[in-house]
């Protein structure tokens, strides 16, 4: 049976696809958020790798690079006649009312010491001063006065070596045999005197490696022939923490 023009037009009309709904205009809005989104945690990812990539530089070079040496103190440390320095602990101190000195067993009670006399009068053909400090595991200890001085018990005499005081001035004040511009003498010869080991493993009571310096230049010779020459400054580190060297000056006078 034959269409009609009319029923043809309806039956192609409802065979036709539907049209296109509308856009919604929201939808660029809602990409360029999520790409902001996106921009954002690439930005966080690349600082935090940045920021674990340089602490681990940093870290590498603490491993590699080594501690710096001591050096001397830059500034110099003005020394006063019989003003103490350090802590008085490890050597015997003096007892003047029990006419106690600090003199051990082994050393110095008025017998001749590495050729050194002991006598009843200060000895001024050579006169000069050294100055001593010693450290103990980073703390500086005191170094007693009336070092090389006998007890009175034996009548009483000094050393050509000896210490006034608790400031580590060393005095060397020797007679007419004494050689110039400071003589033989050596800090070997005022640890004999004064009864204690020196030794590159041990400093008196204190144990451990010995680090020395002499005006602020690492020494790493004999510790026993370090010179007491006029205003040498002389330092011995015992253990550890060592520390950079006290750059002492000597009083004016010495």
């Amino acid at each position: 049976m034959s269409q009609s023009r009319a029923e043809r037009r309806r039956s192609d009309r409802s065979g036709a696809p539907t049209p296109p709904g509308r856009r919604d205009p929201m939808v660029p809005i809602y990409i360029g958020i999520a790409a902001v989104i996106v921009l954002i945690f690439v930005g966080f990812f690349i600082a935090s790798y940045a920021q674990n990539h340089s602490h681990d530089q940093a870290a590498a070079q603490m491993k590699t690079t080594p501690t710096p040496a001591p050096g001397p103190s830059t500034k110099p440390i003005q020394l006063k006649d019989l003003t103490p320095l350090g802590k008085p602990t490890g050597f015997p101190q003096p007892n003047l009312q029990k006419g106690i000195l600090p003199v051990t067993k082994s050393g110095g009670h008025g017998q001749v010491v590495d050729g050194i006399p002991c006598e009843a009068t200060e000895q001024v053909q050579l006169h000069v001063h050294a100055h001593l400090a010693i450290f103990a595991n980073g703390t500086q200890v005191q170094i007693p006065g009336f070092i090389g001085m006998a007890p009175s018990g034996t009548g009483g005499c000094l050393y050509w070596i000896h210490t006034h005081a608790p400031d580590g001035i060393l005095h060397v004040e020797a007679g007419d045999t004494a050689a110039p511009d400071g003589g033989p003498f050596t800090l070997g010869m005022f640890f004999d005197i004064w009864g204690e080991p020196l030794t590159r493993t041990q400093i008196g009571p204190f144990k451990g490696n010995v680090t020395a310096y002499e005006n602020g230049n690492e020494y790493t010779g004999d510790l026993r022939a370090i010179p007491l020459s006029a205003h040498n400054v002389i330092t011995l580190e015992v253990g550890s923490p060592t520390v950079p060297p006290p750059n002492y000056k000597l009083p004016p006078a010495d």
